[in-house]
């Protein structure tokens, strides 16, 4: 069973969106969100999806799910205060419905970019190395931080990767992890990835495309839009 954990609990405090949560801002008449979940709805080897947002939106999301012909959906959960917290909510709901050994692809609400062949490496990590994480090659100069406003260290690019998503496991291994959180009352990881490095699991990761964004800001959004563009003038003119 491959499961897809799409989380959308945030408000999008820095997208300036008077009130509407990024998730639900329209491209071409279709919200972001739906874009993101077409990904693993056309997914031949997806079998459900959970979805967990922002309570008041939950008959909201179900109505865009009918409306989209989006029928992998499973269950729509009220997310939590914290990435970290709607991800357990979520995740609590695919171990009750499909069990330990279900191999959870965790997803945010709003990376609508995510290619077929990323999720198909990503659960084939799972299956033979037992996680997944989704990086791609760091493209500028990184360094750390110094008191003062100085240079630190400055690494060496070549060397480094940024985490993106999915994020996947099976989702025994993740709810452990999530539970010893909650016990120690840890609600500052920051994804699944460094959750799970922190409570010693060891992770595998899965090259993937640099246009898989995460939209956060508005120049993110109008990045996306470009792209959506340029591939639907590719389709209509067949190039």
């Amino acid at each position: 069973m491959n499961c897809a954990l799409i989380f959308a609990g945030g408000t999008g405090k820095r997208m300036n969106t008077n009130g509407i949560p990024k998730q639900f801002l329209e491209l071409y008449g279709k919200p972001i969100i739906i874009y993101t979940l077409e990904k693993f709805e056309n997914h031949d080897s997806i079998d459900a999806i959970v979805i967990s947002c922002l309570a008041d939106y939950i008959p909201k999301m179900w109505k865009l799910c009918r409306k989209f012909h989006i029928t992998k959906v499973a269950a729509i959960v009220a997310g939590g205060s914290t990435g970290q917290e709607s991800i357990y909510n979520g995740l609590v709901k695919v171990d009750e419905l499909f069990g330990d050994d279900a191999i959870v692809l965790v997803h945010d609400g709003v990376r609508p970019l995510v290619d077929p062949d990323t999720i198909t490496k990503c659960i084939r990590s799972v299956e033979e190395c037992g996680s997944a994480i989704t990086v791609t090659p760091a493209n500028e100069t990184i360094f750390l931080g110094n008191q003062g406003g100085q240079v630190g260290e400055i690494l060496d690019r070549s060397q480094c990767e940024v985490a993106k998503a999915p994020q996947c496991f099976h989702a025994g291994d993740l709810l452990s992890a999530h539970e010893k959180a909650r016990k120690e009352n840890r609600i500052d990881f920051i994804d699944s990835a460094n959750l799970m490095r922190w409570y010693g699991h060891t992770l595998y990761t899965v090259q993937g495309r640099t246009e898989n964004i995460k939209i956060t800001t508005p120049v993110d959004f109008y990045i996306f839009k470009a792209i959506i563009t340029a591939k639907e003038s590719s389709n209509a003119f067949g190039l």
